[in-house]
């Protein structure tokens, strides 16, 4: 039956080291031995929701194994594979991951550290920072909001290659049918002619040549996209109980039907000329999810974007993943009353970036019961006077607000923010959540330590 948590620690060779990594584990380990709720989130998970009464079965990892272990990943980029050879290897981190010189394996690790949920890493935030508030380093009377983007991980979206990705991901899938489970279905294999229309398209110097390939590579991912539907039929009239075959039914279904999105806008915008709106687009059918992100008249970003909240502290107080490219200017009332819901009151000061600045969201933001101080790094036509009591505490804001530009660099550079590397938006979510809750822990640790 798996555990909760280890009830007695596993032989592990004394680890006494004043490395200052070594102390950093040391004062994140007390603070997680401080919150063992986080483990009893955890467990449900683990188990799915289900009470396990019975002390049989295997026991497999347990619940703060499982969280030690994830913040380890974070905290120091491993994939998998590197965390499960590191903590096998290294004393000090099977010390702080309660886990035995044996270790586990790398799917064993990615199953249960992907299990955790969304909701789950929330409340593992919360908790931290209730545990924050408790020791009195962070009150949250003074909070920062600033948006960044966190990119998936998918190549860049041109029509071409997804075009191909289409061709080639269902070809896989058409093989698999007849291979595996003996379907009769009769098809050409059209990835040699897709793929070099593909490069042709990347390689062409004029518009003429590129269209007509485009034009012939379509017609191709056409023929490929009439073969999957028929495969599908043919894999529905098949009466065979294999479960495995609705899996690839389904399966061929939803990359057919992301091949006819991806089809369709690039008829519209090559053949037709036509700009397609970024929220009919398609930029990838691995992360069909992910939202094309345009930060002003800068680069472009496919993934999602993020609204965060920092303290005084350098805690990171919330994290929402957004939907969409929505505008910071629409964001301000949701950010504060998300505050309320954390701390129970408002803010007593606020700083914004200069996204977030206007006239609504200043009286929005002065309306809040408790809110005395709003700054905008660019007025955008208020003055300093209508956004704070004096302008040394808006000259104050204005400087504290600077703050997060590097907080979130520190996230990107240290716990992997740049690019989610787990598939599906709801792990993208708990991706980003969980660098989030092993940011605030070691903030928290060096906290602690400074102090002793």
């Amino acid at each position: 039956m798996r555990q909760n948590y280890e009830k007695q620690m596993p032989i592990i060779e004394s680890v006494s080291s004043d490395h200052p990594e070594a102390k950093e584990l040391d004062a994140i380990s007390v603070i997680i031995e401080n919150n063992l709720s986080i483990c009893d989130y955890i467990l449900q998970d683990l188990n799915k929701g289900k009470l396990i009464k019975s002390n049989t079965g295997a026991r497999g990892m347990t619940a703060e194994q499982v969280f030690r272990a994830a913040v380890v990943k974070h905290k120091y980029g491993f994939t998998y594979e590197d965390l499960a050879f590191h903590i096998s290897d290294s004393d000090a981190l099977r010390k702080f991951c309660r886990i035995d010189k044996k270790g586990f394996k790398k799917s064993t690790l990615q199953k249960n550290i992907k299990a955790i949920s969304e909701q789950t890493w929330q409340a593992i935030l919360e908790a931290i920072l209730g545990y924050a508030k408790d020791e009195g380093i962070e009150k949250g009377r003074k909070v920062r909001f600033d948006c960044t983007a966190v990119e998936s991980n998918i190549h860049e979206p041109f029509d071409n290659v997804q075009l191909w990705d289409c061709v080639r991901v269902l070809t896989r899938l058409l093989n698999l049918a007849k291979v595996d489970f003996g379907a009769k279905i009769n098809f050409t294999d059209h990835q040699r002619v897709a793929r070099k229309t593909m490069n042709s398209i990347r390689n062409a110097k004029q518009a003429k040549k590129r269209n007509k390939d485009y034009e012939k590579l379509i017609k191709t991912t056409r023929k490929v996209l009439k073969y999957a539907k028929n495969a599908k039929d043919i894999l529905e009239s098949m009466s065979c109980p294999d479960i495995r075959i609705i899996g690839l039914i389904a399966e061929i279904e939803h990359y057919a039907t992301l091949t006819e999105k991806v089809i369709n806008q690039t008829e519209r915008r090559v053949i037709h000329g036509e700009k397609v709106p970024a929220s009919e687009k398609i930029v990838s059918i691995f992360e069909e999810h992910t939202d094309i992100i345009k930060k002003d008249n800068r680069d472009d970003y496919y993934g999602h974007k993020i609204l965060l909240a920092g303290g005084a502290s350098n805690l990171i107080l919330d994290c929402k993943v957004l939907e969409g490219n929505p505008a910071d200017v629409t964001l301000v009332e949701e950010a504060l009353d998300r505050q309320n819901e954390l701390y129970g009151r408002y803010p007593l000061k606020v700083a914004l970036d200069g996204g977030f600045a206007s006239k609504a969201n200043l009286e929005i933001a002065k309306s809040k019961e408790g809110i005395k101080d709003v700054c905008f790094s660019k007025k955008r036509g208020m003055d300093e006077a209508d956004m704070c009591r004096s302008n040394y505490v808006y000259k104050k804001l204005w400087r504290f607000r600077a703050g997060i530009e590097s907080g979130i660099s520190w996230l990107k550079r240290c716990f992997g923010l740049t690019r989610c590397t787990w598939k599906g938006f709801e792990s993208f979510k708990c991706y980003v959540l969980s660098a989030v809750v092993a940011a605030n822990l070691v903030t928290l640790a060096r906290k602690k330590l400074a102090t002793t």
